[in-house]
């Protein structure tokens, strides 16, 4: 008998049983119903002082990635080619800490690692227009960045080592080049940026941003979260120069500032000049946003899905052991590990559709609940929400093929399901439930099967944002592709041994 002939055989097994055939519907019913019933029940709620005010929609950068676009910017009109050169002398801060004394507030004197200074060219004083920036960080040294998404690393001294930086930026069309320097005449390039449909007239100018001071703190288990508090950045900036086609003053823009009811700034930057130095004060951050919700997280019902489907592919093999049936199975077709791979081809491709179907319907359709709802969700290009849909349904078959071959192993339903749950769902569970040290939640999804989750993680953490980058926040330890080829290689062992055992006794 032919492979297709023991898998046509298969196939006609498990969707001739209708408890089986149910199991699979449920896997699809069980994805759309909860993940539509959180995405409905979700509403958002801000407030300014005491008036409650539409929840903020994140500002669009170029490539459509929602970011954070907020700093102070010093700047005048560039028409044309031209550069910017300047000398950052210093930088200082104040971060605000949790309160010592209720009702006291306890700011102290510092800078967060991430607070940065420097010279900008940007398409315009709109939230996420397109940018690059040459700069000065409290701790990361020089940098240039670009649009939001993207950090090239410079020289790793700055003025946190109590030595002025000097710094240039150059326009040539649409490419951008920053350079540093220790002394203004011996300079190197930081990297260069290409901004594509970068229009005649930009803004050019001194820039100041310093993102929340993010505090993790840590439960008695060992569990962390982490808070964000408001710090600031002053930069004094001196030896400026602009060459090109320029027209104006200096002109100040206090970019995303938010205002209160009243129309007063909160926590606004500034500008102090003495003569040839410029004071900048700047709060927020030029980044990726990373604080709002991710398309995946609609997905709520994929491990009532899993449990399903891990169900029904144990029976799908132990079922034929309590009947007594495997022995025929068995004389049909001599080569019995050819069976149980069948076995394992339906199982895991009859689930992945399941999973498809259901993935496919929730993820637009809650999303789009969830705007309605006020509730913003981060965009992500076309590919990513086909592998965070196609990924949930890859994690549902790949593990539908480790139960089978773990209720080939064990030739018994209840101790089959009951592994392959302590291995696929307890460690998600624990690694994404704040309840366990962080290295361990880490370590749980690396070395489980349950690392195949990461398959869904749409976006991802960024070397220059300053974030809470922990399983319980939905950042996994392996990359997607990474997490899931463990959970394939799981299943590869567990099916590989399985064919041994088969082959090895009589069934």
């Amino acid at each position: 008998m032919s492979f297709r002939h023991v898998l046509l055989a298969e196939w006609t097994k498990l969707r001739t049983v209708r408890g089986w055939v149910a199991g699979l519907v449920a896997v699809s019913l069980v994805v759309v119903g909860l993940g539509l019933l959180f995405a409905t029940g979700s509403t958002s709620s801000c407030s300014k002082g005491k008036v409650e005010v539409p929840c903020p929609t994140p500002p669009l950068g170029p490539d459509g990635t929602a970011v954070e676009d907020r700093f102070y910017f010093v700047s005048m009109p560039l028409d044309g080619n031209g550069s910017i050169t300047a000398r950052v002398n210093s930088m200082s801060g104040q971060i605000r800490l949790p309160d010592a004394t209720p009702g006291v507030r306890n700011v102290v004197s510092g800078t967060v690692p991430w607070a940065k200074a420097g010279l900008m060219v940007k398409e315009s004083t709109e939230q996420g227009s397109a940018y690059a920036a040459v700069m000065v960080t409290a701790a990361h040294g020089v940098r240039m960045q670009h649009d939001f998404t993207h950090d090239v690393a410079g020289g790793a001294q700055g003025v946190a080592s109590g030595r002025p930086r000097w710094l240039r930026l150059s326009r040539t069309q649409d490419t951008i080049t920053g350079e540093e320097s220790p002394d203004g005449k011996r300079w190197t390039k930081v990297g260069t940026a290409r901004l594509e449909g970068l229009p005649a007239k930009v803004r050019i100018g001194l820039f100041a941003a310093s993102p929340g001071d993010v505090r993790v703190e840590t439960n008695p288990l060992g569990g962390t979260a982490a808070a964000g508090r408001f710090s600031e950045v002053t930069a004094l900036v001196d030896e400026v120069s602009v060459s090109g086609t320029t027209s104006g003053t200096w002109a100040q823009n206090d970019i995303g500032v938010d205002y209160d009811v009243d129309g007063t700034p909160h926590h606004p930057g500034r500008l102090v000049r003495s003569g040839g130095t410029f004071a900048i004060t700047g709060v927020g951050d030029i980044a990726p946003n990373t604080t709002e919700g991710t398309v995946e997280r609609t997905l709520t019902g994929l491990l009532i899905a899993l449990v399903v489907a891990i169900v029904v592919a144990v029976l799908f093999v132990t079922a034929e052991y309590r009947r007594g049936l495997m022995r025929t199975t068995l004389l049909a077709s001599p080569r019995r590990g050819r069976v149980l791979v069948a076995k394992a081809v339906v199982a895991g491709g009859v689930t992945f559709v399941a999973g498809l179907v259901g993935a496919a319907v929730t993820v637009p359709l809650a999303v789009r609940i969830l705007r309605g709802n006020g509730i913003f969700t981060l965009p992500v290009d076309p590919l990513t929400q086909v592998r965070v849909i196609a990924g949930a349904a890859g994690v549902l078959a790949v593990s539908a093929v480790l139960a089978l071959a773990l209720g080939a192993l064990f030739r018994r339903s209840a101790p089959a399901v009951i592994v392959a749950i302590v291995v696929l769902v307890v460690p998600y569970v624990l690694a994404t439930a704040s309840i366990l040290p962080d290295e361990v939640s880490r370590w749980l999804l690396r070395v489980t099967p349950a690392a195949g989750f990461a398959i869904q993680q749409s976006v991802p953490a960024y070397e220059h944002v300053i974030s809470h980058y922990v399983p319980a926040m939905g950042y996994f330890p392996l990359p997607p592709w990474g997490g899931f080829a463990v959970l394939c290689a799981y299943a590869a062992l567990a099916l590989g041994l399985a064919v041994r055992r088969l082959n090895g006794r009589d069934a």
